[in-house]
């Protein structure tokens, strides 16, 4: 091999790592990483007033009373669907990864027999109320800190109310629906 080829491919290895430090010094011009002035992960923290105040999403929630007032027992089931996994509905069934939810409102809070509920659960006491439902099925962990409940809630007020009216359904002696959504239920029947 001649001096005039072995000049080519030198020549040739040459232009190309000059080329290669070109793009590269381009594209560290073009998408200069910006550097924080701290190291980490800035995380954005909503300011809370003195003494805990609610956010403002659950101030302008309407009552369940109201809600519960256009609340549909069948969309209800539908919605209800996403409990399946650790739920059963039907009278007498077996407790899965959660608890059995027939006749689940008006009953005493952790008594379904068979299961075994969270200290926190155990320690709330009193019946399910249609409010106690509602706050529950928002956030469970809120509502009952300790809870073994993993599920993340439900964020809309009328999903929850055709699911309240749905477990209401189920039993023998519904419990009686608050006076606002009576009344309504009275005026879609005639």
């Amino acid at each position: 091999m001649d001096s005039f080829e072995l000049n080519k491919i030198l020549g040739a290895i040459l232009g190309t790592c000059l080329g290669i430090l070109a793009i590269n010094i381009a594209a560290g011009a073009i998408f200069a990483p910006t550097i924080p002035a701290k190291p980490g992960y800035e995380i954005a923290v909503p300011e809370q007033k003195e003494g805990g105040a609610a956010k403002p999403e659950e101030e302008k929630q309407p009552p369940i009373e109201q809600l519960l007032a256009s609340a549909d027992v069948h969309r209800g089931e539908n919605s209800a669907k996403k409990c399946q996994a650790c739920h059963t509905f039907n009278k007498g069934g077996r407790p899965l990864v959660g608890p059995n939810l027939w006749g689940v409102v008006g009953r005493p809070k952790a008594s379904q027999p068979g299961f075994n509920y969270s200290a926190g659960l155990k320690a709330k006491g009193g019946n399910w109320t249609i409010d106690d439902i509602n706050q529950f099925i928002t956030n469970p962990k809120v509502a009952v800190p300790g809870t073994n409940m993993t599920f993340a809630g439900i964020p809309k007020p009328s999903e929850r109310a055709d699911i309240i009216v749905y477990l209401n359904s189920l039993s023998d002696n519904p419990a009686p629906l608050p006076k606002a959504a009576e009344a309504t239920d009275t005026s879609k029947s005639q």
